[in-house]
């Protein structure tokens, strides 16, 4: 039997992980107690007794403001530890499963960034994230790279659930309105993940399709529309929030200063994945209404 392994199990992802990653083989999913990216000792010792045929990473340093002031604790997690897996996984012929982020590129591209664009990382957690991309690969493990971005997910905290939250505190709402992305959720991750590795599981002795892919919804929002799109289901849900969808205001992002600089395009191009694994993206709005009738229960 395929024995998969799976880190930060109790995050976004990882918890949906569980569950698409389930009925393909037998399943270790560990949080940090069980393996801590901060513990290069701890992570060999893990993947040597367990001996995995896959290694699916979603764990990793996301505090993005809080990284500006940690960057060596950040490095540790999300640039090193990559590399670490990556060697061991090298030894076992085991596929890397591993994700990163739109904070790879800077967000001057007026057009959403394609695999090929330079990345250009504006913040520790970019830079850190960027070069855990680059210690996967030079690893020369199977791997697999999902650029993703804008989590969001029924399970853990996010910005649907903050929105909510500061709608039933508060008369009106500021949310910027000049970055540009596409909501996904982590089920979507999963259950593309899982996709991706069940075809690797087939794959007999064909040549498989590996490097860096861009695993986003389709289509585009902000985050002003993003929050009064979240708000509105809410209340036809008939959630009672003190901020109706009209008074939630438009503002731009210097108007919102925060530590880590944010993308103001954070679109992703994801044709490549489609082209390679044959997966089409639904759109953002389809996987929101799945998380919404979660949280609203």
């Amino acid at each position: 039997m395929t024995r998969i392994l799976i880190t930060g199990k109790n995050g976004q992802v990882g918890f949906e992980l569980q569950r698409a990653l389930a009925p393909l083989g037998e399943i270790l999913a560990l949080d940090r107690k069980g393996f801590d990216l901060h513990n290069e000792a701890n992570m060999r010792d893990v993947i040597r007794a367990y001996a995995p045929h896959i290694i699916v990473n979603p764990a990793a340093y996301t505090a993005v403001d809080k990284a500006q002031s940690e960057p060596e604790l950040a490095h540790a997690i999300n640039a090193h530890a990559p590399g670490v897996i990556g060697e061991e996984a090298a030894k076992l012929n085991a596929l890397v499963v591993h994700y990163s982020t739109d904070y790879v590129y800077d967000g001057h591209k007026p057009d959403p960034y394609e695999e090929t664009d330079k990345p250009a990382p504006q913040s520790v957690y970019g830079k850190t994230k960027l070069a855990g991309e680059q210690a996967l690969i030079n690893s020369n493990a199977a791997h697999i790279i999902f650029r993703t971005s804008w989590v969001v997910g029924a399970y853990g905290n996010n910005f649907a659930k903050t929105m909510l939250r500061l709608a039933a505190e508060r008369d009106g709402l500021r949310v910027v309105a000049d970055q540009f992305g596409a909501p996904t959720s982590a089920a979507l991750i999963a259950d593309v993940t899982a996709q991706v590795v069940g075809q690797y599981m087939q794959r007999g002795d064909k040549p498989f399709p590996q490097g860096v892919y861009h695993l986003a919804a389709a289509g585009e929002t902000t985050w002003h529309a993003y929050a009064k799109w979240v708000i509105a289901r809410a209340i036809e849900a008939g959630r009672t929030l003190k901020t109706q969808p009209e008074e939630v205001e438009a503002i731009a992002t210097s108007a919102y200063p925060l530590p880590a600089p944010r993308p103001l395009n954070s679109r992703l191009n994801t044709q490549r994945i489609t082209r390679d694994f044959g997966l089409t993206m639904p759109p953002w709005q389809q996987g929101l209404e799945h998380i919404m009738r979660l949280i609203l229960l």
